[in-house]
This record gives structure tokens, sequence and C-alpha cells, in this order.
């Protein structure tokens, strides 16, 4: 069955072709105004896209640009509670787009969700200087006063634990198709800013399948991660697993989905994240228990974010969270208080 940005769209030339041109990507093939028009979400406009250059002068496109088109739109249509919820709470709430490249993701959140409210700002970090120029003039020829590139690492503008970020007040950190551990960096600098909102689109991941290689010989799980395709996807699925456990751990609620249909990007798994209780012991008491029986994944994220129990309950200042004993476990009334997020 066609599906929608495959040339098949009204308006679009879906007409069987003959020779050689019948095989030509359908990557190529023209999507016309008129299918843009359906497409354009409350309040976006064809003069931004055509900055973005998603859009031609002429108003028409590709379909890939019409796949990225409908993800973005749709990530902006679920992270529209969220951010409408940050706009009730705070005057001016800071949005940070970590890794932001291009910066398409900062700047049509910017138009579509804060414009309209006249308040806010969306900080874009990317580290490659030409990029940040170029996003900082597309927001200043569009009047986008509330936005700002910055040129730097998100590992550079990310505080120690306990520590304020040096970009003041973050409420919510974005990323989109931030390649491996760049996903990571952007779920850490969330947390330890004390963002309320936390949502990435993760991309390639390479991590935990490197750790994971090498230890396919001995035990009962081992035939799941034998081959590189099975590791390479199982790592990546246990990656999100484990980024899920973690901000649970750190007190969010989190939500794992499909962004789009896989017609439209092989790369679409949704974290979101909403910052709800201070800290919960459930969750971090099953990633240790899946952790266990796991081989060692050393993964970085787990290194910045895993909450430590003290060697010594005396320690100063050391504390776990609710419901958790030194031994990492949890008791009945554990359980009781993390599920309650006392």
């Amino acid at each position: 069955m066609p599906g929608p940005g495959d040339g098949s769209a009204p308006g679009g030339d879906a007409r069987p072709k003959q020779g050689a041109a019948a095989v030509a990507p359908p990557a190529r093939q023209k999507v016309k105004a008129g299918a843009l028009l359906r497409e354009l979400g409350p309040g976006q406009s064809p003069a931004l896209l055509r900055e973005l250059h998603i859009v031609t002068r002429g108003g028409e496109l590709n379909a890939d640009a019409l796949r990225k088109l409908k993800q973005i739109n749709h990530l902006l249509r679920l992270l529209a509670p969220g951010i409408e919820g940050l706009l009730q709470k705070h005057e001016a709430p800071v949005l940070v787009d970590a890794g932001a490249g291009n910066a398409w993701l900062g700047l049509l959140v910017h138009e579509a969700l804060l414009r309209p409210a006249g308040r806010g700002k969306v900080v874009a970090i990317e580290r490659r200087a030409d990029l940040v120029e170029r996003s900082q003039t597309r927001a200043q020829h569009l009047g986008m006063t509330g936005f700002e590139a910055v040129h730097a690492s998100v590992a550079d503008l990310t505080p120690v634990a306990g520590a304020k970020s040096t970009l003041g007040d973050v409420h919510a950190v974005l990323a989109l198709h931030a390649c491996d551990r760049a996903t990571d960096e952007a779920i850490v600098l969330g947390v330890r800013s004390g963002a309320e909102l936390i949502a990435v689109v993760p991309c390639c991941q390479a991590e935990a399948a490197a750790c994971l290689e090498g230890h396919a010989v001995d035990g009962t799980l081992a035939p799941m991660w034998r081959h590189p395709l099975h590791r390479r996807e199982l790592g990546a699925h246990l990656t999100n697993v484990i980024r899920g456990l973690l901000l649970e751990a750190h007190g969010y609620r989190v939500r794992i989905t499909e962004l789009v249909g896989w017609e439209h990007s092989l790369k679409n798994e949704l974290i979101v994240a909403e910052r709800h209780q201070r800290q919960n012991g459930l969750a971090l008491a099953q990633l240790r228990r899946l952790l266990a029986g796991l081989p060692p994944l050393p993964l970085w994220i787990l290194g910045e974010l895993m909450p430590t129990r003290p060697a010594d309950e005396s320690t100063p200042g050391a504390s776990l969270p609710v419901g958790v004993d030194a031994s990492g476990e949890l008791g009945d009334a554990g359980i009781a208080a993390a599920s309650s997020g006392g």
C-alpha cells in the first residue's frame, strides 16, 4: 500500500514510469504546494520552512523532507501539552534544544508553541560554529527574539550534580535524533538542571552493543546477542529501557512510545519524561535487578545518573531513594512508599 511521503499524496506525480526512471528514489519525488499546506501545523509558516530548506522557493518539497516535517509536527503535537503546562507555571520558560544541528526542532518549537504566547525562550546548543551562526541568522531574519543559538557542547553546559546550570533556569530539554551518547548527554543535562520536561528521540546507539560483544559464550541469555544484528538491536533496546528507569529513579513520570510510523523513520522511539516527585526507589531497585542479570554494562549514563548508595550509612549527607535499603532492595513498606511517590 502506498503511504504518505512516497509520492502518492494528492498533487504528487504517482504515475508509473518506464525504464530506469521507474526505480528513482522516492525521496526525490516532488510533493507540490497543495500537499504542503495540508501538513502545516497551527501557526506554522511556509517562510520558516523555506529558511530551513524544507520547501523550495516555489513551495514544493521532496518526499524525504515531507517525512521529516511529519516527524517534527507530530512531535510538536505530543510536546504541546507539556510546554503549555510550563507556560502556565512560569512567566518565561526556557527550552533547550540539545545537539541542535540546524535547529529545526528549536525553531519550529519556538514558532508553534512559544511565539503565540509571546514569551519563553528556546536555547539551541550546537558545537559547530557554522550551524550556530546559520540558525541564529534565520531566527533574526524571522523576528524570533525568543530564540538563541549557543556555540558549545552539551557537556560544557551541564552542571555537576548539585550545582546550578550556567544556563540559569532550564525548564525543558529536547533532543531530536542525537546520535548515541549525545542523547544521554541531553538527558543528563535535563536531570542535572532540574528540567521539568525531558523529551528525546534517540538515534543510532552503539555503546551497549559494544559492551555486550565478547559476552556471548556463556549464560542463558547469551543467544540473544550472539549475532551482530541482534546485538545492535538489543543494545539499542536496553539503552532506552535503562534511560527510562534512570529517569523514573530521578522522579520523572516516563512515557516511551513510537513517534511516527516506520515509513517515515527507522529512528522513531520517543522518550518523554515529566518530573512529578523527588525520586523513585522502586524504579531504582528494578534497574539494579535488571543490570545484575546482564553482562557488565559500563554505560556512560549510568556513571552520570545512577544513584549511589553509601558504603557506610553514617556517611554525612548520603541518602538512598525512598524505600531502598543499603542493599538496594525494597521491602514491603519501601515498595508502598516508592509507588506512592513519597
